[in-house]
């Protein structure tokens, strides 16, 4: 039987050994008044949740370098803090998504690098310095496949041993896939998680030849 907890205050989540806020809760409240995230940041996405358990499963090697790509709130790589005691960096487009970002760091005591770039445009001698490069929809777009493709392509080439991306199933994601697979080993898996709700998504993982 899981292993009840007694959350502190309302509107918290509590997945995957992560207290992580929602929309309502009155920091995030607190936060909106001042920032307004313009990429989709505004939440903890379902994808997040698919890739903390993928991760679960498939754990990455303790103190590993880790990146989250496309962070939003952060969620992930604040499990891979938690989890794995890596030593972990998020990258967003938009600086908005930082402040919460923080305050989710903060309450669940990691301490996260942070980088605001397009992490399409990222080098491959920063995006080799990682072991493990990871990303929760970040391929929704049409003009986001090819630049992911050639993103991931890079990091490998300089050193990166796995790059992970979890999605919902959408087109743009399996084109992805199909691209991807032309210089690189790659394994698709329907996959789902059970916190703090149940969601489905679909994840791949990205290796070197």
């Amino acid at each position: 039987m899981p292993r009840l907890e007694r959350l502190p205050e309302p509107h918290i989540d509590y997945a995957y050994g992560l207290f992580l806020l929602k929309k309502k809760h009155r920091l995030i409240k607190a936060l909106n008044k001042r920032y307004k995230p313009s990429v989709h940041g505004d939440r903890t996405w379902e994808s997040a949740f698919v890739m903390m358990d993928y991760l679960s499963h498939n754990p990455i090697k303790k103190n590993s370098t880790f990146m989250e790509i496309g962070c939003g709130w952060g969620g992930v790589a604040i499990f891979a803090g938690n989890h794995f005691n890596a030593k972990v960096t998020a990258v967003d487009l938009d600086p908005a998504v930082f402040p919460y970002l923080n305050v989710l760091a903060e309450i669940n005591s990691v301490e996260v690098r942070k980088r605001c770039r397009d992490f399409t445009k990222m080098p491959g001698n920063l995006l080799g310095e990682q072991n493990v490069i990871v990303g929760s929809d970040v391929c929704f777009w049409d003009s986001l496949v090819d630049p992911l493709v050639k993103m991931t392509w890079r990091a490998l080439k300089n050193g990166t041993k796995r790059v992970i991306i979890a999605d919902p199933g959408r087109p743009t994601f399996y084109e992805f896939c199909d691209k991807v697979g032309a210089k690189s080993r790659v394994s698709l898996q329907e996959w789902y998680c059970i916190e703090p709700d149940r969601h489905i998504g679909e994840v791949v993982e990205v290796r070197p030849r």
